[in-house]
């Protein structure tokens, strides 16, 4: 592979001729080859819009060639659009502040904003002007997370509510046992059963929402220490304003840089939002399954669509292999979480040093939770359908329709009846006449389980 020589105050390296990055990023290449992860697109991605916006307000501040402004936005929408993708490898795991992420960015920017233009474009004077990594970062890293939640985790979360819904009127009346404990409890129907989903989706789609009022709060114009030192007065408001407006989102500047530096406290209350989405998601996934589980010797009160065969030894076998990739996902989900937590609390002073971690995670969950939510809607829930026949039969030699009793004959009698039913493997009716306790008229008077949801 060619190679071309360039220098920086560490000497002389020698990048790859093809790629657009500079020495910083070379550097950290050889410095950090850890693990296979990579700083998440979706950051890069918020990286361009960063800079873009910075662009615009140093030129518009008179601070920086038009040109040479006009340039880096141009390159920063091309960044954004995926086109450069390739031109962003560093790993996570380099320094806590995501120092050569943003030199990786300004490289890149530079060398490609010098050929748009006939001036050099510098990546720290120009592209980086009025700027650190310690304001950037975590810039680009609440962009992200607002972007990721709103345009990507909701929309897939109001999909699957819109299908539940549809599922909860469908079988409003179709009566079924309840269950508490794993074990028989009064009668529900299978759309109450529904709506208790679907309401969990309703939360937490608001919950998601409510977060988000932290991570719309950007840190930009704090540098490298909250002070705002080589910032121009004007430059953050202008620059955030600038920010709102391309991604017309209602980002807002945040007053204390020095908290917006040193804390990421918005980042563990979001992804609390994201988790409490997590703890519902595996809930309804283990719910659903329960209730298919089967064919012939579970609960088998539902069936869920058979998507590929589930056994390499067994002929015929289904899994429910959308809910085991849901629960996985959540998970990972609440691992992420801890991650967040623990790293939020780290770093000293004026900057949090736990950056890319905490950014890697927290895509990864939003990302992971849009993609198996989307899918279990399309491959699972959409295609659940009733065994009527299969519920009305528990139904219907359940013991605790006995709860119907206790208004008539009291407590003790009703769990007699109940207990000698179990015992000699009689319906509860059979042992109410047996015992002597109930004829069958006032059996079937007090007992009907419609009347008991």
């Amino acid at each position: 592979m060619e190679n071309r020589i360039e220098a920086d105050g560490f000497g002389e390296i020698a990048i790859p001729l093809n790629r657009q990055w500079g020495a910083q990023t070379q550097r950290s290449l050889t410095n950090f080859p850890i693990g296979n992860e990579k700083m998440p697109v979706e950051l890069i991605h918020a990286y361009a819009v960063v800079k873009k916006a910075a662009a615009i307000t140093n030129g518009s501040l008179g601070l920086l060639d038009k040109h040479k402004a006009d340039a880096i936005a141009a390159v920063c929408d091309e960044i954004q659009s995926g086109v450069w993708d390739a031109e962003f490898p560093l790993s996570v795991w380099q320094t806590g502040s995501g120092t050569q992420t943003n030199m990786n960015m300004n490289e890149v920017i530079a060398r490609l904003a010098s050929v748009k233009t006939s001036a050099e474009v510098h990546p720290n004077d120009d592209v980086n002007k009025a700027q650190s990594t310690n304001d950037t970062f975590p810039t680009a890293m609440h962009i992200a997370g607002v972007l990721q939640i709103r345009k990507r985790l909701i929309p897939s979360l109001k999909n699957l509510q819109h299908t539940l819904a549809e599922l909860e009127d469908r079988y409003q009346d179709t009566v079924k046992i309840g269950r508490t404990h794993l074990q028989d409890a009064t009668p529900v129907t299978f759309g109450q059963e529904v709506s208790a989903w679907k309401e969990m989706m309703y939360q937490n789609e608001q919950m998601l929402k409510n977060s988000l009022q932290g991570l719309l709060q950007l840190p930009l114009g704090g540098t490298a220490v909250g002070t705002g030192l080589n910032a121009h007065e004007q430059y953050a408001s202008k620059a955030v304003q600038t920010i709102s407006e391309l991604l017309n989102e209602p980002f807002a500047e945040n007053p204390n840089k020095f908290h917006g530096l040193s804390s990421k406290d918005a980042f563990v209350f979001a992804h609390g939002a994201v988790k409490a989405l997590a703890a519902n998601a595996m809930k309804m996934a283990n719910d659903i399954r329960w209730l298919a589980s089967g064919p012939r010797s579970g609960l088998k009160e539902i069936t869920i669509p058979a998507n590929e065969a589930g056994s390499s030894i067994m002929p015929g076998k289904v899994n429910p292999t959308q809910a085991e990739a849901l629960t996985m996902v959540c998970v990972q989900v609440m691992g992420n979480d801890a991650a967040v937590g623990f790293a939020a609390s780290q770093g000293n002073f004026e900057l949090n040093v736990f950056m890319p971690v905490i950014a890697y995670n927290f895509l990864q969950s939003v990302s992971l939770l849009a993609d198996s939510l989307a899918l279990f809607d399309e491959k699972c829930v959409k295609g659940i359908e009733v065994r009527e026949q299969e519920m009305k039969k528990l139904l219907d030699q359940s013991l605790m329709l006995v709860t119907a009793l206790s208004p008539y004959i009291g407590y003790d009698k009703a769990a007699q009846i109940a207990k000698h039913a179990h015992a000699h493997e009689l319906t509860l009716k059979e042992a109410a006449i047996q015992l002597e306790i109930l004829t069958s008229e006032d059996f079937d008077r007090y007992v009907d389980a419609k009347k008991m949801i």
